[in-house]
């Protein structure tokens, strides 16, 4: 699945905060829309990686909710 499609598929369910340091490192902060929950943070060394991650632990929150 293309990154772009992931972030599509974030952004229904998240608001998100993209930041990238001095050093590289991309740091995705995700707070449901819809829940009052804690931000969820995500590093990692490239923008797919994090959008990855959050990706993963949107479709697992997803599965968890609907058992």
């Amino acid at each position: 699945m293309r990154n772009t499609t992931k972030l599509k598929q974030i952004l229904l369910k998240y608001a998100i905060t993209l930041t990238m340091d001095d050093d590289g490192l991309f740091t995705l902060a995700i707070d449901d829309k819809h829940q009052q929950e804690e931000n969820v943070f995500f590093e990692g060394k490239s923008y797919a990686i994090v959008v990855d991650k959050a990706h993963r632990f949107m479709n697992k929150k997803i599965k968890s909710d609907l058992q």
